[in-house]
């Protein structure tokens, strides 16, 4: 459908700026995160939608056409390092690393929550099951790609609490725009008439035909 295929092209877009700010680290007041906060929890929103509307299936054909473009635009980075022009930060190797492994277990984490918690509770607690999900997803997708990216670059403390603050911050990202959320999927479930519960499927990630 139309929708399913808006929100595809979102979710790659939102991927691919929230790695290219990924790379930079900010401090504002006393909080310490990467810049990628502005815009990357908006995949976990358009996650939540797909996988709420079409099911687990469609959700990890997305998250690996996210995956897809993702590395596109981290091998024509390598590329360009590749040529005799100004050269990037020496962690770029590790962060083009980090941040695919980081984005694929978190996306697929919240997928299956979503889906799960879905089944358990027919259909019900839509905004639980949101949070809930896109806080197991955050936290897997931080625990993952701050070690790798940044690990031996900053303090081990320091290190932590950027970890903590990060997947913090981007679940109170999901529940402020929480409303929006809610108000999009109702949207979509009207104008597409799809409302999937994952019954009898493969929770295989690799299982990209089977939709």
């Amino acid at each position: 459908s139309v929708s399913f295929m808006l929100l595809g092209i979102l979710f790659c877009v939102c991927l691919v700026a929230a790695n290219l700010l990924e790379t930079k680290v900010v401090q504002i007041w006393k909080i310490t995160a990467t810049a990628g906060l502005v815009v990357f929890p908006i995949s976990y929103i358009i996650n939540d939608c797909i996988a709420e509307v079409w099911g687990f299936r469609k959700a990890r054909l997305i998250i690996w056409m996210g995956f897809a473009m993702n590395f596109m635009v981290v091998a024509l980075g390598q590329l360009a390092i590749l040529m005799p022009a100004a050269p990037f930060w020496e962690g770029e190797a590790g962060f083009a690393v980090a941040s695919l492994t980081a984005f694929l277990v978190g996306s697929f984490l919240n997928a299956y929550v979503m889906s799960k918690m879905k089944l358990a509770s027919g259909g019900k607690n839509f905004s639980l099951r949101a949070i809930t999900s896109t806080l197991v997803g955050e936290s897997a997708d931080s625990m993952i790609f701050f070690p790798v990216a940044f690990g031996g670059l900053m303090p081990a403390g320091e290190l932590i609490k950027m970890m903590v603050i990060q997947a913090v911050l981007k679940t109170l990202y999901e529940i402020i725009i929480l409303p929006v959320t809610i108000r999009v999927v109702n949207y979509i479930k009207k104008v597409d008439g799809s409302d999937v519960f994952d019954e009898h499927i493969s929770y295989n990630v690799l299982k990209i035909k089977e939709l």
